[in-house]
């Protein structure tokens, strides 16, 4: 058994692996790399899995897409530059202006017969006269129309402008009633003095033969009256004055400063506009004034704002201010017995250091602000006069500055040069010395509007008078100013609209918002709607602002 034993030996057991060897599997073809920790390579396709998720991947992408390419890109309103293009085309054609008409009446005192071929005769000779005359840029087509009435008859030209003349309901005698209630007696007759919404102006010649020589008055609404005696000729050629000077170009000469000569409204970009009004008490050790201007100057004041309220939204502020020296110097006159201030001074003569007038609360930032100023002088520089040019003193003792205001310079009516030891006497403005200081205001706010402040007689060859209006502007002013702040607006308007439209056109990448894109057509379509109203002479409803959207985008 032992030898047997020692025959048959058992085997040992193998050896284990010895480290960084790779024991091959007869099952598997992939050979063992020898020193390498890199991954065996895949010789199967990926799986189902793999394929879903790239794909997944892939369509999220190609979805999100369009998101991305929205958040990035810059937004731009349209403009509709076609229709801006055509507005500018047409107002260079034919610039605004608005048609009007004008009816001329002759009260004959001879019992002459009034036939068509004289009234078409006069028609003609005053169209002809017309013709001759300088126009305001702003008056369109004239329709001329002629009324001849007399105890022989009533003739009319057959193009009538709607007048609204009626034969027998004014004659000479009533001219003795006074000028004032003359003027009111033709307004009654005439009546709003509109056709077709256009104006109408109408020119009477009264004949009388009593009457030495002839005059005219000029009325507070659209009409005038011619009194004397006077043949044909110079009948037609002072209607054609009156119309032509007054009533198109409100007394504005050529070569002078006013309405239609480059002069620009002091209306604010938004359309409103505040008088500010100051009194100013230089020395308030000498003496302090005040004034009851709530009371008087609003009464004065508001027919004024409701005047221009088609134009302007107007607001009235008052203050009163003390210690507010003047900037310029004055100098003693012996002959005058006061000082005297030069017309080269008067650009230093606002303080700005010293007075504070923008003070006010109801000016917006686009909002326009007027001063109005009464300057008190010291006691040792009362009287205070304002010298013109000329050599002569200013009657009014104020001057204004444009787009400014005005500045009036008060002297009290115990000022002498002998008044220095008042010791700080507290008084207040007597109504009448506030109304005549409002009276000279309103004058400077008709020279801030381009017009005059008041008119003389030696205006015309022949005597003329004008009926003042309680409002400190007649119809007939307030047609021109219409007129002419229509045209401004309308051309601002195009102004701004096109050159928002090229800014735009020529930086692609600019963001325009959707606001700036509803303006801009407000704008286009009241610019379109003031031309068509012009077109029709509708002055007053076409002097809105209509382009205050347009100016704010701007």
């Amino acid at each position: 058994m032992a030898e047997i034993a020692g025959d048959e030996a058992p085997t040992p057991p193998p050896p284990p692996p010895i480290s960084g060897e790779v024991s091959r599997d007869p099952y598997t073809s992939t050979p063992a790399s020898t020193g390498s920790n890199k991954p065996p390579l895949r010789t199967t396709k990926p799986g189902v899995k793999r394929l879903i998720l790239t794909a997944s991947v892939l369509l999220s992408f190609l979805v999100g897409l369009p998101f991305l390419l929205k958040s990035t890109e810059i937004h731009r309103s349209p403009l509709p530059s076609d229709a801006i293009t055509a507005l500018a085309h047409r107002l260079h054609s034919t610039p605004p202006s608005f048609p009007c008409g004008l009816h001329a009446v002759f009260l004959r005192s001879v019992p002459d017969r009034s036939d068509a071929s004289l009234t078409r005769r006069l028609e003609q000779s005053i169209s002809a006269q017309l013709h001759l005359l300088p126009a305001t840029s702003t008056a369109g087509n004239v329709s001329v129309s002629v009324t001849v009435e007399s105890a022989g008859g009533c003739s009319s030209s057959s193009s009538n402008v709607g007048s609204g003349w009626q034969c027998g309901t004014v004659t000479s005698a009533d001219l003795v009633i006074g000028d004032e209630v003359f003027d009111e007696l033709l307004h009654s007759a005439l009546g709003s003095g509109r056709w077709d919404g256009s104006m109408v102006y109408t020119v009477v010649v009264v004949e009388t033969d009593d009457a030495e020589g002839m005059r005219v008055v000029v009325g507070k609404h659209r009409h005038a009256w011619v009194v004397g005696k006077a043949d044909e000729v110079k009948a037609v050629s002072v209607i054609g004055k009156v119309f032509a000077k007054y009533f198109m170009n409100g007394g504005i000469e050529e070569g002078e400063a006013g309405i239609g000569k480059g002069e620009f409204m002091p209306v604010g970009s938004d359309g409103n506009v505040v008088l500010s009004f100051s009194l100013l008490n230089a020395d308030p050790s000498d003496w302090v004034y005040d004034w009851d201007f709530e009371k008087i100057g609003e009464r004065m004041l508001n027919p004024v704002v409701e005047a221009l309220r088609p134009i302007v939204e107007i607001n009235i502020e008052s203050q009163v201010l003390y210690h507010t020296p003047k900037s310029s110097f004055s100098y003693f006159d012996d002959k005058l017995g006061g000082n005297v201030l030069s017309m080269g001074d008067i650009p230093f003569f606002v303080n700005s250091n010293e007075w504070h007038l923008d003070t006010s609360i109801s000016a917006t930032g686009r909002s326009k602000v007027l001063q109005f100023v009464v300057y008190i002088p010291s006691a040792r520089e009362c009287p205070l006069y304002l010298q013109l040019p000329d050599g002569g003193l200013s009657k009014t003792n104020a001057f204004i500055s444009p787009m400014w205001g005005g500045v009036l310079i008060w002297n009290p009516p115990d000022c002498s040069l002998g008044s220095k030891r008042t010791h700080g006497t507290w008084k207040k403005m007597s109504s009448q010395e506030l109304t005549e200081t409002l009276e000279i205001f309103i004058g400077q706010l008709r020279q801030l509007f381009g017009l005059k402040p008041s008119y003389l007689s030696q205006d015309m060859d022949v005597p003329t008078k004008f009926v003042v209006s309680e409002k400190g502007f007649t119809e007939w002013e307030l047609d021109l100013l219409y007129r002419h702040h229509a045209c401004s607006n309308l051309l601002s308007c195009l102004t701004t609209l096109e050159s928002l439209s090229s800014l735009v056109c020529s930086l692609p990448r600019m963001i325009v918002m959707d606001e700036i894109g509803r303006q801009v057509e407000l704008s286009l379509e009241a610019a379109n709607l003031a031309q068509g109203n012009a077109t029709l002479g509708i002055s007053d409803s076409s002097a809105g602002n209509i382009c205050n959207k347009s100016q704010g985008i701007g």
